[in-house]
């Protein structure tokens, strides 16, 4: 039912009608606005492009572009479709506007809200005064001040969303094709997918290059012999005889010293020289000390917050923004998909005197600090992610519990020390020098850092991508010397080291990595991340983002043969054009002509993708392994490795860079797993078991056909006789099964008898054991009554009702993760049938290459069963069945 208050407001107005996106809003919408007021939810998108062939309108499906759902030959206007799972709602908000004297579409205001709101007036055709609504936060004041002053629909930035959509379909429509021609069936590219996964598979590609070097370095632990403490401090060698000591940042990718006038000490040197440095006289050189301030961070805004959840809470991009939704609906929080830092005056104010009240005023500077983002094409307009209110709740005061008050006070502590002065402190660089037995003059050097006032840093310490990175509250006190002070070296230390390649990106590192290229919008990174994870073009290992080599393959054939669309450049360029139009300063007709046709001396996307068959598709799909003759090959079926033909697949969890030539040996040394079990008394055919695609399993070994006689066609494949095949029982192994085991599972299905005149045979299917009459069946309790159930008893389980969606006493759940922040239940870790599932009860989603029982979080589960109900919401699948791998030919934005 729509959320209301009464049928006339106190003025004596009609009926307002007031459309949000969720029925969570629409609620707590409800609640804050007066008498007169109906509000209902349009559940999201009401209508879009086709996503199939069968949503085109029959009056269109003979058009050549059909497929792509937007007329190219005419001004590329798109093809829009009410959404299948949406046409009842729209009927719903029909009725009820028709009841209505106002229209207030409330839909968010970013450029994809005011694109809703365009969609629903366009679709619900009002007969009644329309107003654009918005608001930044649910709050009574908030949602009675955007009531009470709305404003008109916003067509550049409709033009901009609808523009970015279109191109999106053109981008994704036109090049993914190839890719099932050319690498796999069902594969996907994106506009900014297909340059995230680049960037990831750069990265990797670095990391197989890198040469790592060894250097080698001396540390000492020197004594001032002061009766004050710190009295012993620790420096590391800096120079030998003026000339400088090299350290990793000195040597190249491929382990040369790239600068010439360094010291490279390798162990013997370092350690001759350390034991000429012991036991030396040693004094200070110089003791310089400067005074410093750091400057609180600015309040967040979405990137940023989606990089500080991930390395304080461990959330992922989409799981922050998830959460985010949450305490932003309930009216917790400001907006969350914002490129802005700016706040406005009452948060100012709300922030200072919350500072003032729990650290201090001394804490608080004079004068309120303003912020102006330094992203391209920010929306000032918009307020950086708060608390929401003119006062802010303490998260104590919340109520919230869990991951929601976790991240609110992540959010209100970074808000509140952006209004609070600078921290304050010394930082001190000591010298000490010394000669070593053969004269050698040696310099060790150490840095400290000191904190005289802690400012913001009471309220909040941002944390690093680097987990060696000192925090900002983190200090190093070094003793108080003065220059010429003697000192005793308690210990000289050879100390080697090697340098590391660099790291692979992490959810938040991307995120960072995307925004600093100004590829895409930050409000859709969340999303392009979980997609190109879906698509399993990137797996995770622990925190970081790995790239398959199906990845590898993909941005192959793109950078080879596409270059242009997964440019850096070209994609961040292309940016700023959709930026131009939501300004009014482009129109969207010449701008997706350019892009699509082409320009003078320019090929356009049509014509890229017009002509492929120049396109190696073995050979993008093939990747040497250095210093050896194995290929890395992507298979229709998965990745391998090929020598001569000789072939051998590669275990699922090995990353490309650590596939070296001594690994491959290693895999193709390994036993195939194929074990021969004996002879079939029977028929005679040798009896193996083997491990396929979909698990072990035993088969028999048909002799070769005779030779067609002259003249004779020879025999279709089709034709040919098929060798007996049956899965292994979940309590049978390869390396135990017996010939005995083998001929029991190559004798199904088994033929119990007859009932009412149809055979009943007893068959191990999909989802287990089961007995099968005409179409009715029954499931078993276990694997091993197929061979031992009986006709009488089959006849007594069929009497029974059929039950569904319970064949047995359920399994014990694998893990317990904790309660779903969608759906508030518990969420567990199961064993299916294809493999460990997580589900809350209502929703299944299986777990996804990187994913391990053992380690599975409940942020990650909550994303995997939220990408579950999207696709199910979108016709993709059917509720309460695990999570399969579907793509399609839609690309991310």
């Amino acid at each position: 039912m729509p959320a209301k208050n009464g049928t006339a407001n106190g003025n004596g107005a009609g009926t307002r009608l007031v459309i949000v996106e969720s029925p969570a809003k629409a609620k707590t919408i409800a609640g804050y606005l007066g008498r007169g007021y109906i509000v209902e939810s349009s559940i999201g998108h009401i209508r879009d492009l086709p996503g199939s062939a069968s949503e085109v309108p029959a009056k269109y499906k003979g058009e050549p572009w059909a497929k792509l759902g937007v007329n190219v030959e005419r001004e590329f206007e798109p093809l829009y479709v009410v959404n299948t799972d949406k046409r009842q709602q729209v009927q719903k908000l029909k009725k009820l506007l028709a009841e209505a004297d106002e229209l207030y579409l409330a839909t968010d205001e970013d450029r994809e809200g005011e694109a809703i709101a365009w969609h629903l007036r366009e679709v619900l055709k009002p007969k009644v005064p329309v107003h654009r609504m918005v608001f930044n936060e649910i709050t009574k004041d908030a949602i009675q001040r955007a009531a009470a002053n709305p404003r008109e629909l916003n067509m550049p930035l409709v033009n901009a969303q609808e523009t970015r959509r279109v191109l999106d379909r053109l981008y994704g429509y036109e090049v993914s094709p190839v890719l099932w021609k050319k690498v796999m069936p069902k594969l996907s590219a994106g506009r900014v997918q297909s340059v995230a996964t680049r960037l990831v598979v750069e990265r990797e590609r670095e990391r197989i290059a890198f040469v790592p070097a060894h250097y080698w370095d001396i540390a000492g632990q020197f004594d001032t012999g002061k009766n004050e403490e710190p009295k012993v401090f620790k420096a590391g060698l800096v120079s030998v005889d003026g000339k400088r000591v090299a350290q990793g940042r000195d040597f190249a990718s491929d382990g040369t010293l790239k600068t010439r006038d360094a010291l490279h000490l390798d162990e013997p040197a370092a350690r001759a020289l350390a034991e000429r440095l012991r036991d030396r006289p040693y004094e200070v050189k110089s003791v310089e000390q400067k005074p410093y301030t750091r400057r609180p961070y600015p309040p967040f805004r979405t990137t940023t917050l989606q990089q500080e959840a991930s390395r304080k809470l461990n959330f992922s991009a989409k799981y922050t923004m998830s959460v985010a939704q949450k305490l932003y609906e309930n009216g917790f929080i400001t907006y969350m998909r914002t490129d802005s830092i700016t706040l406005s005056e009452t948060a100012i104010t709300a922030a200072r005197r919350q500072a003032a009240a729990l650290f201090g005023g001394q804490y608080v500077p004079d004068k309120p600090r303003v912020y102006a983002s330094k992203v391209k094409n920010a929306q000032e307009a918009h307020e950086a992610i708060r608390p929401a209110g003119d006062t802010f709740r303490t998260p104590a005061e919340t109520g919230l519990s869990g991951d929601q008050f976790r991240l609110y006070e992540l959010i209100w502590k970074r808000t509140i020390a952006s209004q609070m002065k600078d921290a304050a402190g010394q930082s001190v660089s000591i010298r000490v020098t010394g000669l070593s037995t053969q004269n050698e003059r040696a310099e060790f050097g150490a840095t400290g850092k000191t904190i005289t006032f802690y400012g913001f840093l009471k309220a909040y310490v941002e944390s690093a991508d680097d987990p060696s990175t000192d925090r900002d509250d983190q200090e190093r006190r070094l003793p108080n010397l003065a220059e010429g002070d003697p000192l005793t070296a308690n210990s000289v230390d050879a100390e080697g080291h090697s340098t590391r390649p660099p790291a692979r990106y992490t959810e938040a590192s991307l995120v960072k990595e995307l925004e600093e290229r100004e590829i895409g919008r930050p409000s859709t990174y969340a999303s392009i991340i979980g997609t190109i994870l879906a698509r399993e073009y990137v797996f995770k290992k622990g925190t970081a983002l790995v790239p398959s080599f199906l990845a590898f393959a993909v941005t192959n054939l793109l950078e080879q043969h596409f270059g242009n669309l997964v440019d850096y450049d070209f994609t961040a360029h292309m940016e700023d054009g959709l930026d131009e139009i939501a300004r009014g300063d482009a129109e969207r007709v010449p701008w997706l002509n350019r892009f699509y046709y082409g320009d003078t001396g320019e090929e356009g996307l049509r014509e890229l993708v017009g002509d492929i068959s120049d396109i190696d598709a073995k050979g993008i799909s093939s990747f040497p392994i250095k210093g050896t003759d194995i290929l890395v090959r992507v298979g229709r079926y998965g990745s391998y490795l090929d020598r001569d033909g000789d072939k051998v697949n590669i275990p699922d969890d090995i990353a490309p860079d650590e596939l070296t030539g001594e690994k491959a040996e290693e895999l193709f040394a390994q036993p195939s797993g194929d074990r021969e079990l004996g002879t079939d008394p029977a028929t005679g055919h040798t009896i193996v078991a083997k491990s396929g695609r979909f698990g072990p399993y035993v088969t028999e070994i048909l002799p070769e056909a005779a030779p067609p006689a002259e003249g004779k066609k020879r025999t279709k494949k089709a034709d040919a006789p098929k060798p007996r095949t049956g899965s292994l029982f979940k309590s049978m192994s390869l390396d135990t099964i017996t010939l005995d085991d083998a001929l029991k599972l190559l004798s199904l299905p088994r033929t119990l008898g007859e009932l009412d005149g149809e055979p009943v045979t007893a068959q191990n299917g999909r989802f287990g054991p089961y007995i099968k009459r005409g179409t009715d069946s029954r499931s078993l309790g276990s694997e091993d009554e197929l061979f031992t159930v009986t006709l009488e008893q089959a006849k007594e389980l069929f009497a029974q009702p059929k039950q569904r969606g319970r064949r047995a006493a359920a399994a014990a759940p694998l893990r317990e993760l904790g309660k779903d922040p969608a759906s508030e239940k518990p969420v567990v870790v199961k064993e299916g049938r294809f493999g460990p599932y997580v589900t809350d009860g209502e929703t299944n989603a299986s777990l996804r290459k990187g994913d391990e029982v053992e380690s599975i979080t409940i942020q990650r589960a909550a994303e995997l069963l939220a990408e579950r109900r999207e696709k199910v919401a979108a016709g993709g699948g059917k509720k309460k069945t695990t999570t399969r791998r579907r793509t399609s030919a839609k690309s991310g934005s």
